[in-house]
């Protein structure tokens, strides 16, 4: 390496914010709003800057490996999930490309998951099209009937993961005390819908 190439790398690293997330792939710096990519393989997110991401808008990139998680959210209707066998109010199911689906719910110890019953997803497609549409293992079907609320989305998985953080950093005690509610009821109020 010459002097000069060596200044370069030691003034690109001086410049950089040291609060500043990075692509885990370059190690350029993120802004707040940039993409993720689903770690296939350990089920995890990779946070990704905006060309890094481009590599895997096809699936099939990395042997499906790394998938890039889409950016839509759709408001639905009243989604049945008792069929599903939801013990609480508060879930998420993950269709898998293989045809099951995942079904999962935050808890203090991070997300409870069990496979959900393939009929009963079959009817709940059949009741709500939009759903034959989400995009294996990046998106999911995320609803909140607990405490009465009537929430029924389609969202990037990266959503869910939040609302997962959400809850294992607000929830005390066995019912979750006063400040996890209030953070779920503020989780589902900036959902916004985009294409």
């Amino acid at each position: 390496m010459t002097s000069g190439a060596l200044a370069r790398v030691i003034r690109s690293a001086a410049d950089r914010r040291p609060d500043a997330e990075r692509c885990e792939l370059c190690g350029a710096d993120l802004p707040p709003e940039h993409h993720h990519l689903l770690d296939t393989g350990r089920e995890g997110l990779l946070c990704a800057c905006r060309p890094c991401s481009l590599l895997f808008v096809d699936k099939e990139a990395a042997q499906g490996r790394y998938r890039l998680v889409p950016r839509r959210r759709v408001r639905l209707p009243p989604v049945g999930t008792r069929a599903l066998g939801v013990p609480v109010g508060l879930a998420y199911f993950v269709p898998h490309a293989d045809g099951t689906v995942s079904a999962h719910y935050p808890s203090p110890a991070g997300a409870t998951r069990w496979e959900a019953e393939p009929q009963a997803w079959r009817d709940a497609v059949a009741h709500c099209p939009p759903l034959a549409g989400l995009e294996p293992d990046v998106e999911a079907l995320l609803v909140n009937t607990a405490r009465a609320a009537k929430h029924h989305w389609i969202v990037p998985i990266d959503d869910c993961f939040r609302l997962v953080a959400v809850v294992r950093r607000e929830w005390r005690g066995l019912s979750g005390g006063s400040r996890v509610w209030p953070e779920i009821e503020r989780f589902f109020a900036e959902l916004t819908e985009r294409p």
